[in-house]
Formats: C-alpha cells, structure tokens, sequence
C-alpha cells in the first residue's frame, strides 16, 4: 500500500507535549531506582602537569561516604576500539593533567549533600606544566588531522590553480575570519544513572546514541553488547554534546560497580563546560578572486581549529567543505588543520563545520559582492552552481534559487539601498544582510520493527532518540500513512537498546535515516497481513494478487469481501503480526550530491551613539526536502535561527590565559538569546518533493536553519554601519567608530 499522504506534512500537535508540559516524561536522572546512592566529580585546578597525590582523609572520613575512586583505585578500563562515540579519556586511567577542571576524583555518597560536600574536602597536590593556552600563538605548530572526517576523506583537496588563478583576478579578496569557542548549554545536563545486576550492566543516560553508549560501556568493561542496556527515552536537548559517550557515564558505572549500588551522577552546570566537549575555535583564512563581471576565478579556504592534546583524541571542525561545492569556480583549494592546546577534547555543535565556515566564505562572499558594487544576492546567482563542483554529480535536488527568490520577497530586499549607512529611522542605522546557507543530506542504517496488535493497535520500535526535536510524532505520522490508521492507534518506542538499532541522532540524521525504515517496516508489515489473508482458508483469496488486496482501518479488503485483522489472527491463533527492516543507504551518494539548501535575510538596528545592536527581523527559506510535520519543521527553523543570533552577538566561552581554566561556566555570563534578543522570525520551506536523497525526500533541518545566519547579521552590521567585524560575536566595541 502506498502513502496516501494524509498525515505527512500535517502540523499535528506532538505526540509527547502533554507528558512534558504536565511534567510525566522522564529524563535519564528522574528514573526512581531503589537503593540509589550519589556520586560528584571533582576537578583539577590546574591547566597542565600532573597529580603528586591525594590527601583524602578529610573527606573519606565524612559522614556517608561510601568510595573516592582516584587514578590510584580506578582500575583498568578497556580503551574504546572501533567505538567511533566514545571519548577515550580523561579516564582516571594515571595522573597526567591535560587542561584544567579535568576529571581527577568521583566521590561516592548516600546522599547528593554528602558526596558534595565530600567533594570539596578533597586535597591534591599537583606538579605543575607549562600551560598552552593561545591558539594564535601556535598557528605555526598546527599540524594535518590523521582521522578527518574518520578518514573518509582528506582533509585538503584542490582543483585547478587557485593560486595562479588569484593574481588575475580583478576583483581579490585576502582576509582572516575568527570564530570562537562555544558551548552548546542544552537545558538538560548530562546525567547518568547505573546499576549492576551481576556482571549485566543497565544505564538511564543522557545520549543521542542509545546504540553508541551501549557499545562504549560494553567495550570498556569488556562486557557482550547484550549485556549492556541504555535507557533514554526523552532527551532535554543536546545540540551535538551527548552525541559522544563522555567520561561521566563511564564513571557512574565505574562507582556502581565499586560500591555494588546503584549510583546517580549529574553535571553541574558549570562541569558542562569541562566534560562533553565544544565548538572549537576557528581562524580562517579566504582569498576570494573575480573578473570584473563578477564571475569567480579563484577560491582559497585554509581552516586552522582549536584542539585538545591529540592523546585525548581528534576532533576537527570541517570549516570548508562548503567552499568546496556551494559555487561554481574553476579553481579551489581548501585546507584544515589543528593547534593542540591544554583543553578538553572539542566535539560536535550544531552545524559542526558549516555553522563556523559559512560564516567566513558567506561573510567573504558579501565584501566581494561590495567590491565589485554587486548585489549580493545577484552575485551569488552569478556563481550559482547547478551540479556539484567538487564531486562532478548532479544534485539529487537544489531549490536555492527558489529560496533566494521567496526570500528576498518576503524581505523586501529590492528596497535595500546598497551603501552603507544609508538607511536610517532617525537616529537608529539600519543594515540588511543576506547569506546563503548549506548542511548535507546523511542518512545511516537503521532498523525498525511494526507489530500489529489482536485489538487492531500498532507499535513501531526502533533504538533511536528524540532530543525534543519531534521523532515520536513525526515518525508516527510516517506509520500512520504508510498503514492508513489514525495516529491515535499508534504508539512508537525508542530510547531503549533493547530496541531495533538506530544510528546517533547527529548530523540532521535522524529523520533521513529512520523514517524511510519506519514506512519500510510498516510496509512489510502490510505484505505479512496480505500474505496471511490469502493463505486463511475461510478468506477465498487463494488465487488473488497481493495487488487487489487493501489494509486499511483494521481491515484486509479485497474485491468481495472484508476481513477484520482481528479475527484474522484470531483464527490463526497469533497475538500480533510483525516485520522487521534494516533499511540503509543505497547508491544515492554514489549518483548524486546530498545537500539541503536555504537562503537567510536579517535586519539589523545600531545605535549610532552607543553602537547597541539589536536584529529586528529574519527571514530564512529553506529547501529541506519533504516536510514530515509542519509545526515541528517550523519549531526547528526558529530554533536554528535563534541559534545562529547567540552565535553571531553573543555566546563566547573565555579561557584565562594564564591557567586555562574556563571563566564564565555559568548561563549568567556565558550569554545566549533570551526572548528581548529574538526578533520576529518569517520561516518558508520551499516545495522540493524529490526521493533521489531517499526514499521519502526528507533531508533533514535540525542544522540547516542555523547555517549562514551569523553571516547575514555581520554582513547586515556591515551594511548599517560601514565597520567590517570579521569575528564573532560582534561586541558593541567593534562597530564604534
């Protein structure tokens, strides 16, 4: 049976807003466990060196005390091989001190007040190193990344001469753009329950791999997979931080498995900055060039990102792949590489890669536009790419132009006057700004299971997470249409590794990669109900075709006659019917380039005196493939966007120099959008039904509305004030002049 299309693309209200709002959905630290004890980190104070030792009478002799887990007692963990989620250290695993507030104690209590209190008795003595804290210090020591993107691909590529074709160009640009280091601040910490069963190990975790986790504490406590069970099923936010496993989760098990209990260990806001990554800093340096009629000739992104020291891993922020394909120009050569600091491990942030890198090529884009006195939009339409220029492949869809167009409409940019600080309403400057913006389309294998009930219900299961994005409604509207039943006679499991698997809800992967398997099990599911009418001996569709059978409502329709599902298996004596199917990518990456396209268009107001800068409107189009729910697509545009608006004015994570240690690890210093920053914010989702990317169209929007904002808003600065800031956040400092 085929998708009707009655429910996908509805607004429907999501399935889980009543248990959230009336407080009933459970988080991973709100699981009640009997006999739960607490446990607290305790970090290093210093930036590098390493441990002398431990003074820890005080605290072990506090009441309620149970275990100080050191790298003296800790025990040998197995290192992580082939777990591509986990985060090998610092794991208690020797003395060595890597960046400061660093992991260096677990202290085990009855109660949380106890093992805090515990916590902060504990003495240790350090040898101190010498402490590298200043990136541009060391941008001559940056080296090539040996994993880039897990080595699928090199970090570098080059096609043409860019080099030789930049000193023709009449029109050049050569510049250097600064993005910082961010933290992603979901609302819900990072928090773990574990418990032992013998040597069966069960975990209430926050994750956006169920199916990661479970491999990372199978592996480091050389235990079988299936002894392993995660539990998650509601996910306070992650923005790319629990996509990892992090040492957290390793030690909550670490301390059960110590003190034979049941152990609760949750992060304290300001341990968010120090334990589960974040977006490193960028220096990034472009040289545009360009014939007098705007058409580029040469483009050069070299993309050097903050790191930790290589022991603790690689993480490499893909700043220019986007410069790769986004236009068509002859010769490009991008580079990435890294500079090891005394810091934690970065990690993925929403948009890793395109969200830091197109603000530089977009903001670039925009000075060339100004250069050449060129629109900016037309500008871009003269560089329009129509297949990818870096892979040679056609794009399995691209409805940018489309967004260029609905966009700049319902932003009334052909009123724009192009000179800066031509615009004005009295004494307030006014400044637009546009950019364009790209994420690709990824898709993993995941595997979803349908059951249909005697009662004519249906569960579909599946071990993926839904981060408050909507994967239950979504993914129930899917089986509502592929099975033709009302929503309200599904239910749809996940967050659970007892489940079918799913691959890490990262990469706006989630909906590519499960919903296609979801409507695949569901249309397996619909085969068995056929296969088991024809073959009923009371049915008399013997002879028939699967083809001239319908299932919808409950019922097997054939052109006689109907049959209930009920009494179906009734008769045959079957509680339920089910399938099962892995679904997985085919040989679309292979024929085409992935990618979701969108075009975002921001209003600026400075003060002229004070250099105040507020956005007062934003317009973002988007080609995100097919729309699975109305309401939640448009929640997440919005989300991006604001996203992008903290990345662009405000959020900067600020390291001393001298120690390394993180000054502002708190949501009062370190500033993100509140209501009075956000303006009002028009969201279009240009039409683009294809199924070249998979088999239902979708290509994912989680990152895409964030990308190309900051740019929109620098470039907008630039046109309200005449100040070019080539960094972000834009501070009121850098637009007085």
């Amino acid at each position: 049976m085929a998708m009707n299309g009655a429910m996908i693309g509805k607004p429907i209200n999501r399935i889980d807003g009543r248990l959230k709002v009336t407080g009933s959905a459970k988080y991973a630290a709100e699981f009640a466990v009997p006999g739960v004890v607490h446990a607290v980190l305790v970090e290093g104070t210093i930036g590098a060196g390493s441990i002398a030792g431990f003074d820890l009478a005080e605290a072990q002799g506090m009441p309620g005390v149970l275990a100080i887990i050191t790298p003296d007692n800790a025990g040998k963990l197995e290192s992580p091989k082939n777990m591509p989620q986990a985060v090998a250290g610092p794991l208690l695993q020797n003395h060595d001190i890597l960046y400061n507030g660093q992991h260096v104690a677990v202290v085990v209590a009855e109660t949380l007040q106890q093992a805090q209190a515990a916590g902060a008795r504990v003495r240790v003595h350090y040898n101190n190193g010498e402490v590298a804290t200043s990136m541009d210090a060391l941008l001559g020591q940056a080296y090539v990344p040996k994993h880039f993107r897990s080595g699928q691909r090199p970090p570098d590529s080059n096609r043409g001469d860019s080099e030789g074709a930049f000193s023709t160009g009449a029109v050049k640009l050569d510049t250097t753009y600064v993005t910082p280091l961010e933290h992603h601040n979901p609302m819900e910490p990072h928090a773990t329950i574990a418990a032992w069963n013998g040597n069966k190990l069960t975990v209430w975790t926050a994750t956006q791999g169920i199916s990661g986790a479970q491999n990372t504490l199978a592996g480091q406590f050389g235990l079988d997979k299936a002894d392993v069970r995660v539990i998650d099923p509601y996910v306070g936010g992650g923005f790319g931080c629990k996509g990892n496993t992090w040492p957290p989760a390793t030690f909550a098990a670490l301390a059960a498995r110590m003190v034979r209990r049941p152990v609760k260990l949750v992060l304290s806001r300001a341990q968010m900055f120090t334990s589960n990554g974040y977006r490193p800093r960028t220096v990034q340096k472009l040289k545009l060039a360009a014939d007098n009629d705007g058409k580029l000739l040469s483009m050069r992104h070299d993309g050097f990102s903050s790191m930790s020291q290589p022991v603790l891993g690689e993480f490499v922020e893909p700043v220019a792949l986007a410069t790769e394909m986004l236009y068509a120009c002859p010769n490009v050569a991008i580079t990435h590489r890294l500079v090891a600091l005394n810091a934690p491990l970065p990690t993925y942030m929403r948009a890793p890669g395109e969200s830091s890198g197109v603000y530089a090529l977009e903001s670039a884009m925009d000075e060339m536009a100004v250069a050449l006195k060129m629109d900016p939009i037309e500008f871009r339409l003269r560089n329009y790419a129509e297949t990818d220029p870096h892979e040679n492949k056609p794009f399995a869809s691209k409805a940018l132009r489309a967004c260029y167009q609905q966009g700049a409409a319902a932003f009334g940019w052909d009123k724009r006057t192009p000179e800066p600080r031509s615009m004005r309403d009295g004494h307030v400057l006014v400044g637009w700004g546009f950019a364009t913006s790209t994420y690709p389309t990824n898709r993993q294998p995941a595997t979803v299971r349908a059951r249909m009930n005697r009662d004519g219900s249906v569960v579909v299961q599946s071990g993926t997470q839904d981060l408050g994005t909507g994967t239950y409604t979504v993914m129930t509207q899917v089986a509502a249409d592929t099975l033709g039943i009302p929503i309200q006679r599904i239910r749809f499991e996940l967050g659970d590794s007892v489940l079918p698997p799913a691959p890490v809800s990262g990469g706006s992967s989630t909906v590519p990669s499960v919903a296609p398997a979801v409507a695949a099990a569901c249309k397996g599911l619909l085969a068995k109900i056929k296969d088991l009418a024809i073959a009923d001996p009371s049915g008399g569709w013997h002879n028939q075709s699967p083809d001239v059978l319908q299932v919808r409502d409950g019922l097997v329709i054939g052109p006689d006659r109907r049959v209930s599902i009920t009494s179906l298996l009734e008769r045959h004596n079957q509680p339920f019917i089910e399938a099962t199917v892995k679904g997985a990518p085919g040989d679309e990456k292979k024929q085409y380039s992935l990618h979701a396209f969108g075009a975002q268009f921001a209003e600026v107001r400075v003060d002229a005196d004070l250099g105040t800068i507020r956005v007062t409107r934003f317009v973002g189009a988007f080609d995100g493939g097919r729309i699975l729910n109305a309401k939640t697509a448009r929640s997440q545009l919005i989300g991006g966007i604001t996203f992008g608006i903290g990345m662009a004015l405000l959020e900067e994570t600020l390291v001393d120099g001298e120690t390394g240690r993180i000054v502002n690890p708190n949501v009062s210093e370190y500033l993100m959008p509140v209501n009075a920053d956000v303006p009002d914010i028009q969201t279009i989702i240009v039409q683009n039904d294809e199924t070249r990317s998979n088999p239902l169209g979708v290509k994912g929007i989680g990152e895409l509305p964030m990308v190309g904002v900051a740019a929109a808003i620098a470039n907008a600065v630039y046109h309200a004030t005449g100040v070019r800031v080539r960094k972000v956040p834009i501070r009121i400092e850098d637009v007085l002049v």
